[in-house]
């Protein structure tokens, strides 16, 4: 993985084959900004959706009372989080004609763009042209990252700050030791944001220190100590300005982390240990308390949800780092620059399986390592094509065959799956179908919107009316405010069942399956998502398969 050129593929012209993979790159963007603009309204809310739009509400009081309202400081957890995607939100949502949450959904689908776009721009300078274009295809058809950047207000923002600041930490590692502006800015920006976003963004700082070894390392053997030493202070000092710009970047998104110097060390010891009641989910088929996940769950889940092609060319790239770090000819530089990669795939990882935190809701929390493991695997891709083009041209056509059947798989998981996309489970789990009894699979209810639209038309449908003096009553066995979003001002939401019209359920196994007439079933390759039942008429105790926690 030492010398990647787009030259992998013969052309009579090096350059068309540049402008090929771009053009190729741009127009896939173009598309997915398409299909983004036509689909972000089928995405329903999930959990957090509504306090995340609550606490956007008090920041930007916050900011309009020159700090006089300081609620926000204080509001339920996510003062600990940066809010800079939700006061966008908030305020984008003041100037376009769309409700709040389908304007979140429409932002989180830019932000997820710009991710594509900076993650295409990382593994084009890593790897070229076509790396570049491997890697956006890679990342796009992923189907756990592509449904997460509509709905996920935490980890896909927290994602595409990320590959900011490591498109920045490349760029440096390129640069060093006379980084440009733009390079000083970005990784000011990157710092800035991932930070702000959760404090977890400060990873990056073990990416670099350990990553520039390398180079660090070489340039202590070609100065001397003393000039090697002189240089990397001569880097810090250009990095100042940058990294001063990037504390009020993470100041504007996230104030409670300026308010006192230990503000983010608070954070970053409250989140290392779990701080709500303890509740059970669904892993390998055992129900397993959150806080006692075994060390095998991220593994797990990420070796059946991520597609099979980007598990394997990643594992490539991983390898390919570690045989480059033991051979003299590969350049410190490039050294540097695919251990940081690597690191930034790999080590959050290896970390929570050693220190075994709390874990839940599947992999969301970890979106954050998938772009570099697709730069990894886009930049594994066009070294193969470098190689086969060496050792065994006539074979280029069929490693492009395996690749495009690799992409496909997933793609028409992703189409049949839409809008649930983030539920994914590859062909090795069996897709959701071989899942469904091992795994959750909607476990942030994005399912309810969908049901409840289909419960509005079966009413209308049918001529029915609420009795006369009330609202139509739905017992909701899932996130109860956004089912009363999804529902309208026309329904009442609640736990009791036996007061109810309706009944409202996921398809998770918390969820008691009734015996009652069905009128809508949201269904996905013959996984039940959600039903809604008329239990008029019915005695229903509960709609809860196993006690609340």
């Amino acid at each position: 993985m030492s010398s990647i050129t787009t030259s992998a593929i013969d052309t009579p012209l090096r350059r068309s084959v540049e402008r090929t993979c771009d053009d190729l790159a741009i127009l896939v963007l173009a598309v997915i900004g398409l299909i983004a603009g036509l689909t972000f309204r089928d995405y329903g809310l999930g959990w957090d959706d509504y306090t995340h739009a609550e606490y956007a509400d008090l920041l930007l009081r916050m900011y309009g009372s020159g700090f006089k309202d300081t609620a926000a400081l204080s509001f339920a957890n996510l003062y600990m989080y940066g809010g800079g995607f939700d006061m966008a939100a908030a305020l984008l949502h003041k100037i376009i004609p769309l409700d709040l949450f389908e304007t979140r959904r429409l932002l989180g689908a830019v932000v997820g763009l710009i991710g594509l776009a900076v993650t295409w721009r990382l593994g084009r300078r890593v790897g070229g042209p076509l790396a570049g274009l491997a890697t956006l295809l890679l990342l796009a058809l992923c189907p756990t990252f592509y449904g997460h950047m509509f709905m996920n207000p935490k980890d896909a923002p927290f994602a595409v700050s990320m590959m900011i600041l490591m498109l920045g930490l490349v760029r440096l590692a390129q640069e060093y030791p006379s980084p440009s502006p733009r390079t000083v800015l970005i990784v000011g920006i990157g710092a800035g944001l991932s930070i702000g976003s959760r404090i977890l963004g400060g990873l990056a700082l073990v990416y670099a220190a350990v990553g520039f070894v390398p180079l660090l390392l070489e340039e202590i053997h070609r100065q001397g100590a003393r000039e090697a030493a002189r240089r990397f202070a001569h880097v810090v000092y250009m990095l100042l300005p940058g990294l001063v710009f990037g504390y009020l970047v993470m100041g504007l998104i996230w104030p409670w982390s300026i308010m006192e110097p230990g503000n983010p060390f608070q954070a970053l010891t409250y989140f290392s240990n779990f701080f709500e009641k303890p509740w059970k989910e669904m892993f390998g088929g055992a129900l397993v308390s959150v806080p006692d996940m075994p060390w095998s769950y991220l593994p797990t889940l990420f070796a059946l949800q991520l597609p099979e092609i980007l598990l394997g060319l990643a594992a490539v790239g991983v390898v390919g780092t570690f045989m480059s770090l033991s051979r003299g000819g590969v350049p410190a530089r490039r050294k540097t620059i695919l251990l940081m990669l690597t690191l930034a795939a790999t080590l959050p990882l290896v970390v929570a399986m050693v220190k075994r935190p709390a874990l839940y809701n599947g992999i969301r929390h970890f979106i954050f390592v998938i772009p570099p493991m697709a730069v990894l695997a886009g930049a594994a891709f066009a070294w193969g094509m470098n190689w086969l083009k060496t050792n065994g041209r006539s074979w280029q056509p069929v490693a492009v065959a395996i690749f495009t059947f690799g992409l496909l798989l997933p793609l028409g998981e992703m189409i049949r799956l839409h809008p649930y996309q983030y539920t994914h489970f590859n062909h090795v789990a069996g897709t959701v179908r071989g899942a469904t009894d091992l795994f959750m699979l909607d476990y942030w209810g994005l399912a309810l919107k969908q049901a409840s639209d289909g419960l509005r038309e079966e009413i209308v449908e049918r001529q029915e009316a609420p009795p006369r003096g009330r609202k139509w009553k739905v017992a909701v066995c899932g996130p109860q405010r956004p089912a009363q979003v999804a529902l309208g001002p026309d329904f009442t939401i609640g736990w009791d069942a036996n007061a109810a019209d309706f009944a409202m359920t996921l398809g998770e196994f918390y969820c008691k399956g009734l015996t009652a007439p069905v009128m809508v079933e949201i269904k996905r390759d013959d996984v039940v998502f959600a039903r809604v039942y008329d239990i008029r008429g019915r005695s229903i105790s509960s709609l809860l398969a196993i006690p609340a926690p």
